[in-house]
C-alpha cells in the first residue's frame, strides 16, 4: 500500500496559495445546505476556520448540524424567526434579515476564516429583505482584502448579478422527492 501523504499545515501558506470561491448553492432541488455543511465538514477536517450563519431556520431549534458542528469546531449561528413562504409580519422578516446579515458582515470583515457559510442568504434576497448590490459589494471588499476567503451562499432563485459573481454555481434540480409520496420530514436527513 501506498504511504498516505501527511502535509505540514500553515496558514499563512495556505492563505498564499489559495485563490478563495465565490460560491451559490441554488435551485429547487434538495441539498444546497447539506453541500454546504459537507464542505464545511471537509474544510475542517483540513484545519480551516469555518462558519455558518442559517438565515432562517428558527434560533429556537437545533438541528443535526448543530451538534456535529459542534463536534468538529465548526461556528453555527442560527439566527431566523423560522422559515415561511408565506410571512405574516414582513417588518420582523426584515429586521431579521437585517441583524443576520450585520453579524455576516463582522464574520466577513474579521479575518478571521477561512471557509464562511451565509445559509438561505439567497431566499433573503429574492424576497427583497436585503438590498442585492449591498451584498455584492461586501463580498467583492472582503475578497478583495483576503484573497483565500471563501464564501458560500445557499437558497433557491439566485439572482442573476449573484450568479455572475460567483466563482462557482450548482442548481439543484429536484427529480423526485419524498415529500409528494406523503413522506415527511426524517431526523437525520432534512434536520
Amino acid at each position: 500500500m501506498p504511504k498516505e501523504k501527511k502535509y505540514k499545515w500553515r496558514r499563512a501558506d495556505y492563505q498564499e496559495k489559495t485563490r478563495g470561491l465565490l460560491i451559490v448553492n441554488t435551485g429547487d432541488g434538495k441539498g444546497k445546505t447539506t453541500s454546504a455543511l459537507g464542505l464545511m465538514m471537509r474544510a475542517a477536517g483540513q484545519g480551516l476556520h469555518c462558519c455558518m450563519i442559517q438565515f432562517m431556520k428558527s434560533r429556537n431549534d437545533r438541528y443535526g448540524e448543530h451538534v456535529a458542528a459542534e463536534k468538529l469546531g465548526i461556528e453555527v449561528h442560527t439566527m431566523g424567526d423560522g422559515f415561511t413562504w408565506d410571512t405574516k409580519n414582513p417588518e420582523q422578516d426584515r429586521r431579521t434579515a437585517r441583524e443576520t446579515w450585520q453579524l455576516c458582515v463582522e464574520k466577513l470583515r474579521s479575518g478571521d476564516y477561512d471557509l464562511l457559510v451565509f445559509d438561505e442568504l439567497v431566499y433573503v434576497l429574492s424576497y427583497d429583505m436585503l438590498p442585492l448590490a449591498e451584498v455584492i459589494g461586501e463580498f467583492q471588499a472582503a475578497r478583495a482584502s483576503q484573497p483565500a476567503l471563501h464564501i458560500v451562499v445557499t437558497g433557491r432563485d439566485a439572482p442573476n448579478e449573484l450568479i455572475t459573481a460567483a466563482d462557482l454555481v450548482t442548481e439543484m434540480t429536484e427529480v423526485k422527492h419524498p415529500f409528494t409520496a406523503g413522506i415527511a420530514a426524517q431526523r437525520g436527513i432534512e434536520f
